[in-house]
């Protein structure tokens, strides 16, 4: 019987394979041991020294690794993050016109899982604008006022440190005013800084081509409370004139003005135009038609009261207005309406007539005045409110234990001009009046006068609390008869809006019993300055000074400090002042105001 041949195992592989598998094994467990327990993290800040201000804040934006400042990174990714720092140090600062720095950097590691990345910076030799050649075509374009200002005010020059900023800057103002004065389609044909390195210097090379200038076409009205024929009447500019953005801006505002809408939108239709003449439309939200009014107020000069009013904005389809108002305090009654005639057009004005009864009591006087006035005012003449009119006075006063009567003709004008950065809380801005009124014996007048006016109101930002705060009031008449003007149609000093420390109206001419009748001419000023030292709440100093007299002018001065408080209502401001120069009585006086400061 024959033998079966058996196959025999092996009893192990051979030593390759062996090695084979062990490798496998290893690198399946580092694979595993990476995915359970990544990395140790580390932490890494950055220093850059040698810079100042904008250009260190720049440089520190720009280098990647300070992201990583506030997260984890491994220490492979810091090492690779430092050698690209030096290139994003120097990019950074080649708006500044330094574009050969010197930098040093060093990677330290004080602790096994913390790196510290210092880099010193020298920013070098910054490159000088060498010559700067701009151009504008047409040149009719560029002779245009806001577009020669533009150029003129380039702020990059000869001479100067290449800074991007004031390049893309300046850049930019010529064309928007290319684009405010009607070049809608202006393109910069060139753009070149070229920045020669071997010198430090640089060329700057811009042309403009403005193409053709753009006019304004038919102003489109949307439906509103008043027919488009009275509407067209506030277009400021005739159809075909080039277009301006101001102008749109000017309508704009004239139809805010107007107090008729609640919601103004001016647009020019520029993707319609066509041979460049764009027409405008003018979307109109009709406000409220009756406003009523209220308020309250506290002054030392009138005691605490209060008004009410009400308006109907317009009356008809023309645009007619009825205002009336009732004021009363503890020594002030007053009565008031206004019926405003609307005149819009290239020369936009209001007409207003005026009827007003006025009972009023002082120290130093006692008036009952009734008031009929016809004027004429156009809100933007030359920056300013314009007002002129006639005024018609007619009524009793005592003054000085004097009774009296009068009738008072007279014409007047005014010139009125505020500007402030913010209504409720100004830091900076102005007001200014400046008046004339004239009057004759022979026209429904009890006296002949010519009374000339000024005053101004003027507040600066002091630091990041305070602000400083200037005013002054000068006045002068020539008049016939003194003793007949009504005590509003004469000069007085004192009180919270004049000179603190003194009474209202207590500083005038004396007669010869001592009774205050006031002064012929007016010359007073102050000065104030305010700090806020936590939250709305602040303390003032001032010194107020001046006089209302006929022939000799005898200095009153009253000085003092004061508490504001930013209320909800408005400004409050308490002040305590006495006279420190004057021949009154030097007694301390309490000065309270709640309002707006301009």
């Amino acid at each position: 019987m024959g033998t079966t041949g058996a196959v025999k195992r092996p009893s192990s592989m051979p030593s390759l394979h062996r090695h084979l598998l062990s490798f496998v094994s290893r690198a399946g467990a580092a694979v595993l041991l990476s995915c359970v327990a990544p990395a140790q993290a580390a932490k890494v800040s950055v220093e850059i020294d040698g810079l100042d201000g904008d250009m260190r804040d720049s440089a520190r934006a720009n280098v990647q690794l300070r992201q990583y400042e506030e997260r984890d990174v491994t220490a492979a990714e810091v090492r690779r993050l430092f050698e690209q720092a030096d290139e994003q140090i120097r990019q950074a600062l080649e708006p500044f016109g330094y574009y050969a720095p010197r930098i040093e950097g060093q990677l330290q590691q004080p602790e096994p899982q913390r790196f510290v990345a210092r880099f010193e910076v020298s920013p070098g030799e910054p490159v000088i604008v060498r010559d700067v050649r701009i151009e504008v075509t047409p040149p009719d374009a560029a002779r245009l006022d806001v577009v020669r200002q533009a150029l003129e005010h380039f702020e990059v020059k000869r001479g100067d440190r290449l800074d991007h900023a004031q390049y893309e800057k300046s850049k930019e103002q010529i064309s928007t005013a290319l684009a405010n004065e009607g070049y809608l389609k202006a393109r910069l044909a060139r753009h070149r800084v070229e920045v020669l390195s071997s010198d430090n210097s640089a060329t700057i090379d811009l042309a403009w081509e403005a193409g053709e200038r753009y006019r304004l076409g038919p102003v489109r009205y949307t439906d509103s409370q008043f027919p488009e024929h009275f509407m067209q009447r506030y277009t400021p500019w005739r159809e075909g004139d080039y277009y301006s953005t101001e102008k749109l801006l000017g309508l704009q505002q004239t139809l805010v003005d107007a107090d008729y809408f609640s919601s103004v939108a001016v647009t020019p239709d520029v993707e319609r135009a066509l041979d460049s003449v764009a027409p405008v439309d003018v979307l109109l939200i009709p406000a409220k038609r009756n406003v009523y009014t209220a308020s309250l107020y506290v002054s030392t000069d009138s005691g605490p009261g209060g008004r009410l009013g009400v308006e109907r904005r317009w009356l008809n389809k023309r645009g007619h207005r009825l205002q009336a108002e009732t004021e009363y305090s503890t020594r002030l009654e007053e009565i008031s309406t206004r019926y405003i005639i609307p005149k819009p057009g290239l020369r936009n004005r209001n007409i207003t007539f005026g009827v007003a009864y006025r009972d009023e009591e002082t120290d130093t006087s006692r008036s009952r005045m009734a008031r009929f006035a016809a004027t004429e005012v156009t809100e933007r003449w030359r920056g300013f409110t314009r007002t002129y009119g006639l005024q018609y006075l007619n009524g009793d006063f005592e003054i000085a234990d004097r009774e009296q009567s009068t009738n008072l003709l007279y014409a007047e004008g005014l010139l009125t001009r505020k500007e402030a950065d913010d209504l409720y809380f100004p830091v900076s801005g102005y007001t200014l009046l400046y008046g004339l009124r004239l009057a004759a014996e022979e026209v429904l007048s009890e006296t002949s006068l010519v009374q000339i006016r000024a005053e101004g109101k003027r507040l600066y930002q002091v630091g990041k609390d305070g602000r400083f705060i200037a005013r002054t009031a000068l006045g002068a008449m020539a008049v016939d008869r003194f003793e007949v003007l009504p005590p509003e149609l004469r000069f007085f000093a004192g009180g919270d809006r004049s000179i603190r420390g003194f009474d209202y109206q207590q500083i005038g001419e004396t007669d010869e019993f001592g009774g205050v009748i006031g002064g012929e001419y007016l010359a007073t000023a102050g000065v104030e300055y305010e700090h806020y030292f936590w939250g709305n709440w602040g303390v003032a100093a001032f010194v107020d000074g001046g006089d209302a007299f006929k022939s000799d002018f005898d200095i009153n001065v009253g000085a003092g400090m004061g508490l504001r408080w930013k209320s909800p209502i408005g400004l409050l401001r308490v002040d305590i002042a006495r006279p420190v120069v004057s021949d009154f009585e030097k007694s301390w006086r309490v000065h309270l105001v709640i309002g707006p400061d301009l």
